[in-house]
Protein backbone atom coordinates (compact mmCIF):
# COMPACT_ATOMS: atom_id res chain seq x y z
CA UNK A 1 0.00 0.00 0.00
CA UNK A 2 1.36 3.58 -0.84
CA UNK A 3 2.33 6.23 1.91
CA UNK A 4 -0.26 8.59 2.15
CA UNK A 5 0.61 11.98 1.32
CA UNK A 6 1.16 14.67 3.69
CA UNK A 7 2.11 18.54 3.39
CA UNK A 8 5.56 19.48 2.72
CA UNK A 9 7.71 20.13 5.45
CA UNK A 10 7.60 23.41 7.18
CA UNK A 11 4.45 24.08 5.10
CA UNK A 12 1.04 23.83 7.71
CA UNK A 13 -2.38 23.56 6.69
CA UNK A 14 -4.37 25.97 9.08
CA UNK A 15 -7.47 23.88 9.58
CA UNK A 16 -11.27 25.42 9.95
CA UNK A 17 -11.37 26.16 13.58
CA UNK A 18 -7.91 28.13 13.32
CA UNK A 19 -8.96 29.77 10.04
CA UNK A 20 -11.52 31.20 11.64
CA UNK A 21 -9.20 32.62 13.73
CA UNK A 22 -6.72 33.61 10.62
CA UNK A 23 -9.93 35.75 9.20
CA UNK A 24 -10.86 37.32 12.42
CA UNK A 25 -7.69 38.74 12.83
CA UNK A 26 -7.17 39.82 8.73
CA UNK A 27 -10.84 41.99 9.40
CA UNK A 28 -8.71 44.06 12.54
CA UNK A 29 -5.86 44.03 10.49
CA UNK A 30 -7.59 45.65 7.39
CA UNK A 31 -9.88 47.99 9.30
CA UNK A 32 -6.26 49.21 10.92
CA UNK A 33 -4.56 49.66 8.15
CA UNK A 34 -7.90 51.31 6.45
CA UNK A 35 -7.80 54.34 9.55
CA UNK A 36 -4.19 55.23 8.43
CA UNK A 37 -5.28 55.71 4.67
CA UNK A 38 -3.46 52.54 3.18
CA UNK A 39 -4.98 50.62 0.45
CA UNK A 40 -4.45 46.57 -0.89
CA UNK A 41 -1.96 45.65 -3.45
CA UNK A 42 -1.58 42.01 -4.72
CA UNK A 43 1.68 40.95 -6.42
CA UNK A 44 2.76 37.00 -7.60
CA UNK A 45 3.86 34.32 -5.43
CA UNK A 46 6.59 33.83 -8.25
CA UNK A 47 8.75 36.98 -9.32
CA UNK A 48 12.03 36.47 -11.31
CA UNK A 49 14.84 35.38 -9.57
CA UNK A 50 16.82 38.38 -10.22
CA UNK A 51 14.50 41.08 -8.42
CA UNK A 52 15.63 39.29 -5.35
CA UNK A 53 19.33 39.18 -5.94
CA UNK A 54 19.39 42.86 -6.83
CA UNK A 55 16.77 44.07 -3.84
CA UNK A 56 17.92 41.79 -1.10
CA UNK A 57 21.48 41.44 -1.58
CA UNK A 58 23.28 38.27 -3.47
CA UNK A 59 25.48 37.75 -0.03
CA UNK A 60 22.47 37.64 2.41
CA UNK A 61 21.26 34.40 4.07
CA UNK A 62 18.13 34.61 2.37
CA UNK A 63 19.48 34.72 -1.48
CA UNK A 64 22.54 32.43 -0.12
CA UNK A 65 20.70 29.92 1.73
CA UNK A 66 16.71 29.68 1.85
CA UNK A 67 14.82 31.06 -1.54
CA UNK A 68 12.86 28.29 -3.43
CA UNK A 69 14.27 28.89 -7.05
CA UNK A 70 14.09 26.90 -9.97
CA UNK A 71 14.10 27.26 -13.80
CA UNK A 72 10.90 27.31 -16.30
CA UNK A 73 10.75 24.32 -17.89
CA UNK A 74 8.84 26.07 -20.69
CA UNK A 75 10.81 29.06 -21.30
CA UNK A 76 14.15 27.99 -19.07
CA UNK A 77 13.62 31.92 -16.56
CA UNK A 78 15.24 31.99 -13.30
CA UNK A 79 11.83 31.63 -10.85
CA UNK A 80 11.49 32.31 -7.32
CA UNK A 81 9.01 31.85 -4.63
CA UNK A 82 8.66 35.13 -3.29
CA UNK A 83 10.32 35.49 0.25
CA UNK A 84 9.61 38.86 1.30
CA UNK A 85 7.37 41.31 -0.01
CA UNK A 86 8.76 44.50 -0.07
CA UNK A 87 11.00 44.28 -3.35
CA UNK A 88 7.50 42.50 -5.60
CA UNK A 89 5.86 45.54 -4.28
CA UNK A 90 8.55 48.46 -5.33
CA UNK A 91 8.79 46.02 -8.59
CA UNK A 92 5.11 46.50 -8.96
CA UNK A 93 4.74 50.21 -8.36
CA UNK A 94 7.62 50.88 -11.52
CA UNK A 95 6.21 48.73 -13.71
CA UNK A 96 2.37 50.40 -13.29
CA UNK A 97 4.20 53.69 -12.46
CA UNK A 98 2.04 54.40 -9.49
CA UNK A 99 4.69 56.90 -8.31
CA UNK A 100 3.67 58.93 -11.11
CA UNK A 101 0.28 59.17 -9.18
CA UNK A 102 2.29 60.70 -6.28
CA UNK A 103 2.97 58.93 -3.21
CA UNK A 104 1.30 55.44 -2.56
CA UNK A 105 0.85 53.89 1.30
CA UNK A 106 0.01 50.60 0.17
CA UNK A 107 -0.42 46.86 1.58
CA UNK A 108 0.16 43.21 1.18
CA UNK A 109 -0.53 40.10 2.80
CA UNK A 110 0.22 36.18 1.83
CA UNK A 111 2.82 33.43 1.61
CA UNK A 112 6.27 33.86 1.55
CA UNK A 113 8.83 31.43 1.52
CA UNK A 114 12.29 30.49 2.19
CA UNK A 115 14.33 27.03 2.73
CA UNK A 116 15.14 26.79 6.19
CA UNK A 117 14.80 24.73 9.24
CA UNK A 118 11.39 24.26 10.54
CA UNK A 119 11.05 25.18 14.06
CA UNK A 120 8.00 27.11 16.45
CA UNK A 121 6.89 30.58 14.67
CA UNK A 122 9.47 30.30 11.83
CA UNK A 123 8.23 28.06 8.79
CA UNK A 124 9.36 27.29 5.09
CA UNK A 125 5.90 28.93 4.35
CA UNK A 126 4.95 31.75 6.68
CA UNK A 127 2.45 34.63 6.07
CA UNK A 128 2.96 38.43 6.15
CA UNK A 129 1.27 41.49 6.21
CA UNK A 130 3.61 44.26 4.75
CA UNK A 131 2.92 47.60 5.10
CA UNK A 132 4.54 50.53 2.38
CA UNK A 133 4.37 54.20 2.35
CA UNK A 134 6.23 55.04 -1.15
CA UNK A 135 7.44 58.39 -2.29
CA UNK A 136 8.08 59.96 1.41
CA UNK A 137 10.96 61.05 2.47
CA UNK A 138 10.77 62.60 6.07
CA UNK A 139 11.19 60.76 9.26
CA UNK A 140 7.54 61.58 10.02
CA UNK A 141 6.51 58.70 7.82
CA UNK A 142 9.18 56.72 9.51
CA UNK A 143 7.31 57.10 12.74
CA UNK A 144 4.26 56.59 11.90
CA UNK A 145 4.90 53.24 10.64
CA UNK A 146 5.99 52.80 13.88
CA UNK A 147 2.62 54.73 15.89
CA UNK A 148 0.77 52.27 13.43
CA UNK A 149 2.30 49.34 15.31
CA UNK A 150 1.87 50.55 18.31
CA UNK A 151 -1.77 51.11 17.23
CA UNK A 152 -2.39 47.70 16.58
CA UNK A 153 -0.87 45.80 19.70
CA UNK A 154 -3.45 48.02 21.33
CA UNK A 155 -6.07 46.57 19.26
CA UNK A 156 -4.90 43.23 19.86
CA UNK A 157 -4.25 43.42 23.39
CA UNK A 158 -0.94 42.62 22.92
CA UNK A 159 1.31 42.88 26.22
CA UNK A 160 5.40 42.92 26.58
CA UNK A 161 5.88 43.96 22.71
CA UNK A 162 8.61 46.48 23.11
CA UNK A 163 10.56 48.59 20.13
CA UNK A 164 13.67 48.57 19.18
CA UNK A 165 15.21 51.15 17.14
CA UNK A 166 18.59 51.92 15.28
CA UNK A 167 19.55 53.94 12.28
CA UNK A 168 21.93 52.99 9.11
CA UNK A 169 22.88 56.10 7.94
CA UNK A 170 23.46 56.71 4.01
CA UNK A 171 25.41 54.18 2.38
CA UNK A 172 28.41 56.74 2.15
CA UNK A 173 28.69 56.53 6.47
CA UNK A 174 27.74 52.92 6.36
CA UNK A 175 30.56 52.37 3.70
CA UNK A 176 32.94 54.21 6.49
CA UNK A 177 31.80 52.53 9.05
CA UNK A 178 32.14 49.18 7.01
CA UNK A 179 35.94 49.69 6.70
CA UNK A 180 36.70 50.64 10.23
CA UNK A 181 34.56 47.68 11.81
CA UNK A 182 36.16 45.34 8.67
CA UNK A 183 39.57 46.01 10.63
CA UNK A 184 38.56 45.44 14.06
CA UNK A 185 36.96 42.48 12.81
CA UNK A 186 40.29 41.08 11.17
CA UNK A 187 42.39 41.79 14.50
CA UNK A 188 40.25 39.70 16.36
CA UNK A 189 39.69 37.11 13.22
CA UNK A 190 40.51 34.42 15.54
CA UNK A 191 37.96 35.27 18.06
CA UNK A 192 34.94 34.82 15.14
CA UNK A 193 32.64 31.45 14.27
CA UNK A 194 32.57 29.88 11.18
CA UNK A 195 29.73 32.26 10.43
CA UNK A 196 31.54 35.16 10.93
CA UNK A 197 34.40 33.91 9.26
CA UNK A 198 32.44 33.57 6.20
CA UNK A 199 30.66 36.51 6.51
CA UNK A 200 33.94 38.98 7.20
CA UNK A 201 34.28 40.33 3.90
CA UNK A 202 31.03 39.85 1.98
CA UNK A 203 28.50 41.25 4.91
CA UNK A 204 30.51 42.14 8.39
CA UNK A 205 27.77 44.19 9.49
CA UNK A 206 25.52 41.32 9.68
CA UNK A 207 28.09 39.73 12.00
CA UNK A 208 26.65 42.37 14.68
CA UNK A 209 23.44 40.98 14.60
CA UNK A 210 24.78 37.44 15.88
CA UNK A 211 23.77 35.27 18.28
CA UNK A 212 26.45 33.30 19.26
CA UNK A 213 26.92 33.92 23.23
CA UNK A 214 30.53 33.48 22.90
CA UNK A 215 30.91 36.68 20.32
CA UNK A 216 28.50 39.11 22.38
CA UNK A 217 31.89 40.99 24.26
CA UNK A 218 33.57 41.27 20.85
CA UNK A 219 30.69 42.89 18.69
CA UNK A 220 29.67 45.34 22.36
CA UNK A 221 33.45 46.45 21.68
CA UNK A 222 33.13 47.00 18.03
CA UNK A 223 33.03 50.82 16.36
CA UNK A 224 29.20 52.25 16.47
CA UNK A 225 27.33 53.06 13.31
CA UNK A 226 26.22 56.12 15.21
CA UNK A 227 29.21 57.44 15.59
CA UNK A 228 29.55 57.12 11.47
CA UNK A 229 26.25 58.65 10.90
CA UNK A 230 26.20 62.82 9.34
CA UNK A 231 23.85 65.13 10.30
CA UNK A 232 21.42 64.69 7.77
CA UNK A 233 20.95 61.40 8.98
CA UNK A 234 21.06 62.45 12.85
CA UNK A 235 18.43 65.13 12.50
CA UNK A 236 16.26 62.43 10.34
CA UNK A 237 16.96 59.90 13.32
CA UNK A 238 15.74 62.91 15.99
CA UNK A 239 13.00 63.66 14.17
CA UNK A 240 11.94 59.90 14.22
CA UNK A 241 12.48 60.32 18.04
CA UNK A 242 10.64 63.59 18.67
CA UNK A 243 7.26 61.95 17.51
CA UNK A 244 7.53 59.05 19.08
CA UNK A 245 8.34 60.85 22.69
CA UNK A 246 5.49 62.97 21.91
CA UNK A 247 3.36 60.10 21.46
CA UNK A 248 4.98 58.96 24.57
CA UNK A 249 6.25 55.44 22.53
CA UNK A 250 8.63 53.42 24.98
CA UNK A 251 11.76 52.45 22.29
CA UNK A 252 15.48 51.22 23.14
CA UNK A 253 18.02 52.05 20.68
CA UNK A 254 19.68 49.27 19.86
CA UNK A 255 23.02 49.96 18.17
CA UNK A 256 23.61 46.30 16.34
CA UNK A 257 20.19 46.28 14.93
CA UNK A 258 21.10 46.14 11.12
CA UNK A 259 18.40 43.79 9.38
CA UNK A 260 19.16 40.87 7.67
CA UNK A 261 18.36 42.95 3.71
CA UNK A 262 20.58 45.24 2.28
CA UNK A 263 18.56 48.21 0.95
CA UNK A 264 17.95 49.59 4.57
CA UNK A 265 19.01 52.95 5.22
CA UNK A 266 18.36 55.47 7.71
CA UNK A 267 15.55 54.14 10.14
CA UNK A 268 15.48 50.69 11.47
CA UNK A 269 13.45 49.08 14.06
CA UNK A 270 12.22 45.67 14.95
CA UNK A 271 8.92 44.77 17.39
CA UNK A 272 10.51 42.37 19.87
CA UNK A 273 8.76 40.23 22.22
CA UNK A 274 10.53 37.33 24.85
CA UNK A 275 7.06 35.33 25.09
CA UNK A 276 8.05 33.20 21.99
CA UNK A 277 11.02 32.26 22.66
CA UNK A 278 14.42 32.54 20.57
CA UNK A 279 11.58 33.54 17.76
CA UNK A 280 11.20 37.00 19.17
CA UNK A 281 10.92 39.38 16.52
CA UNK A 282 6.74 39.92 15.37
CA UNK A 283 7.51 43.08 13.54
CA UNK A 284 10.42 44.81 11.10
CA UNK A 285 10.84 47.66 8.96
CA UNK A 286 12.59 50.93 8.12
CA UNK A 287 13.62 53.14 5.20
CA UNK A 288 15.22 52.05 2.15
CA UNK A 289 15.31 54.97 0.06
CA UNK A 290 17.72 53.52 -2.51
CA UNK A 291 15.73 50.51 -3.83
CA UNK A 292 13.07 51.78 -6.45
CA UNK A 293 16.06 53.87 -8.24
CA UNK A 294 17.88 50.29 -7.48
CA UNK A 295 15.07 48.09 -9.14
CA UNK A 296 14.69 50.79 -12.43
CA UNK A 297 12.70 53.13 -11.27
CA UNK A 298 13.25 57.07 -10.78
CA UNK A 299 14.92 58.41 -7.42
CA UNK A 300 12.19 57.89 -4.52
CA UNK A 301 12.61 57.25 -0.87
CA UNK A 302 10.63 54.66 0.67
CA UNK A 303 9.75 53.05 3.80
CA UNK A 304 7.73 50.15 5.47
CA UNK A 305 7.51 47.24 7.45
CA UNK A 306 6.38 43.67 7.47
CA UNK A 307 4.80 41.25 10.15
CA UNK A 308 4.92 37.67 10.90
CA UNK A 309 1.11 36.33 10.89
CA UNK A 310 2.07 33.12 12.96
CA UNK A 311 3.67 34.59 15.04
CA UNK A 312 1.29 37.42 15.84
CA UNK A 313 -1.17 34.87 16.11
CA UNK A 314 0.60 33.14 18.68
CA UNK A 315 0.84 36.04 20.89
CA UNK A 316 -2.31 36.89 20.20
CA UNK A 317 -3.94 33.60 21.19
CA UNK A 318 -1.52 33.56 25.05
CA UNK A 319 -3.03 36.97 25.08
CA UNK A 320 -6.26 35.35 25.33
CA UNK A 321 -7.61 37.38 22.42
CA UNK A 322 -8.47 35.07 19.69
CA UNK A 323 -12.48 34.68 19.50
CA UNK A 324 -13.73 31.08 20.00
CA UNK A 325 -15.49 30.25 16.14
CA UNK A 326 -19.00 31.69 15.61
CA UNK A 327 -21.86 29.13 15.95
CA UNK A 328 -24.66 29.37 13.34
CA UNK A 329 -27.42 31.47 14.50
CA UNK A 330 -30.47 28.66 13.19
CA UNK A 331 -29.97 25.02 12.32
CA UNK A 332 -32.44 23.51 10.55
CA UNK A 333 -33.33 19.74 10.58
CA UNK A 334 -35.76 18.20 8.49
CA UNK A 335 -36.75 14.52 7.45
CA UNK A 336 -38.91 13.60 4.27
CA UNK A 337 -38.53 14.33 0.86
CA UNK A 338 -41.13 17.04 0.79
CA UNK A 339 -39.55 18.55 4.19
CA UNK A 340 -36.44 18.67 2.68
CA UNK A 341 -37.78 20.92 0.15
CA UNK A 342 -39.16 22.99 2.65
CA UNK A 343 -36.29 23.15 4.47
CA UNK A 344 -34.08 24.72 1.65
CA UNK A 345 -36.66 27.60 1.09
CA UNK A 346 -36.64 28.15 4.67
CA UNK A 347 -33.19 28.34 5.08
CA UNK A 348 -33.00 30.75 2.10
CA UNK A 349 -35.36 32.88 3.43
CA UNK A 350 -33.39 33.23 6.61
CA UNK A 351 -30.09 34.06 4.85
CA UNK A 352 -31.82 36.48 2.75
CA UNK A 353 -32.06 38.39 6.05
CA UNK A 354 -28.91 37.78 7.25
CA UNK A 355 -28.83 35.54 9.42
CA UNK A 356 -26.04 32.45 9.74
CA UNK A 357 -27.86 28.80 8.84
CA UNK A 358 -26.61 25.53 8.66
CA UNK A 359 -28.96 23.34 6.80
CA UNK A 360 -28.40 19.50 7.80
CA UNK A 361 -27.84 17.41 5.04
CA UNK A 362 -27.03 13.49 4.87
CA UNK A 363 -29.65 11.93 6.19
CA UNK A 364 -30.87 10.48 9.45
CA UNK A 365 -33.89 10.51 12.29
CA UNK A 366 -35.11 13.70 14.02
CA UNK A 367 -33.12 12.59 17.49
CA UNK A 368 -29.71 12.14 15.47
CA UNK A 369 -30.43 15.34 13.81
CA UNK A 370 -31.23 17.56 16.74
CA UNK A 371 -27.88 15.76 18.58
CA UNK A 372 -25.76 17.63 15.30
CA UNK A 373 -28.33 20.71 15.93
CA UNK A 374 -27.16 21.03 19.74
CA UNK A 375 -23.77 20.23 19.02
CA UNK A 376 -23.14 23.13 16.31
CA UNK A 377 -23.77 25.41 18.62
CA UNK A 378 -26.49 26.99 16.94
CA UNK A 379 -29.01 29.54 19.18
CA UNK A 380 -32.22 27.74 17.80
CA UNK A 381 -33.12 24.85 15.34
CA UNK A 382 -35.90 24.85 12.64
CA UNK A 383 -37.67 21.51 12.45
CA UNK A 384 -39.41 20.47 9.18
CA UNK A 385 -41.47 17.18 9.50
CA UNK A 386 -43.83 15.88 6.56
CA UNK A 387 -46.88 17.09 8.43
CA UNK A 388 -44.87 20.47 8.87
CA UNK A 389 -44.26 20.47 4.88
CA UNK A 390 -47.76 19.37 4.06
CA UNK A 391 -49.06 22.74 6.20
CA UNK A 392 -46.87 24.79 4.61
CA UNK A 393 -45.56 25.34 8.11
CA UNK A 394 -41.96 24.77 10.39
CA UNK A 395 -41.07 24.23 13.77
CA UNK A 396 -39.10 27.08 15.67
CA UNK A 397 -36.85 25.56 18.99
CA UNK A 398 -35.26 27.62 21.12
CA UNK A 399 -31.50 25.71 21.66
CA UNK A 400 -30.00 27.56 24.30
CA UNK A 401 -32.11 29.02 26.28
CA UNK A 402 -36.34 29.11 28.05
CA UNK A 403 -38.66 29.21 25.25
CA UNK A 404 -41.51 26.61 24.20
CA UNK A 405 -41.33 25.28 20.58
CA UNK A 406 -43.47 27.87 18.19
CA UNK A 407 -45.36 26.59 14.50
CA UNK A 408 -45.07 29.28 12.14
CA UNK A 409 -45.28 30.28 8.25
CA UNK A 410 -42.14 30.34 6.37
CA UNK A 411 -42.97 34.32 5.57
CA UNK A 412 -43.05 35.23 9.57
CA UNK A 413 -39.84 32.63 10.22
CA UNK A 414 -37.49 35.40 9.77
CA UNK A 415 -39.07 37.78 12.40
CA UNK A 416 -39.63 35.33 15.46
CA UNK A 417 -36.05 34.59 14.69
CA UNK A 418 -34.87 38.16 14.61
CA UNK A 419 -37.54 38.12 17.86
CA UNK A 420 -36.00 35.51 19.98
CA UNK A 421 -32.18 36.56 19.13
CA UNK A 422 -32.40 40.01 19.71
CA UNK A 423 -35.73 40.90 21.80
CA UNK A 424 -36.66 44.00 22.57
CA UNK A 425 -36.24 45.72 26.21
CA UNK A 426 -39.62 46.11 27.26
CA UNK A 427 -38.84 48.29 29.80
CA UNK A 428 -39.99 51.79 28.74
CA UNK A 429 -38.07 53.87 31.59
CA UNK A 430 -41.46 54.59 33.35
CA UNK A 431 -40.69 54.34 37.25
Amino acid sequence: MSQNLQAVRGMNDILPEDAESWEHFEDIVRDWLRSYGYKPIRMPIVEPTALFKRAIGEVTDIVEKEMYSFEDALNGEHLTLRPEGTASCVRAAIQHKLLAQGPQRLYYQGPMFRHERPQKGRYRQFHQIGVEALGFAGPDVDAELILMCARLWDDLGLEDVRLELNSLGSSDERARHRAELLAYLEAHVDQLDEDGKRRLHTNPLRILDTKNPDLQGLVEAAPRLVDFLGDDSLRHFEGVQVILKDAGIPYRINHRLVRGLDYYNRTVFEWVTTRLGAQGTVCAGGRYDGLVEQLGGKPAPAAGFAMGVERLLALWSEAGGVAAPEAPDVYVVHVGEQAMRVAFRAAEALREHGFVVLTHCGGGSFKSQMKKADSSGAAMAVIIGEDEAAAGEVGLKPLRGPGAQQILTIESLADAVAESLFPEDDDDGDL
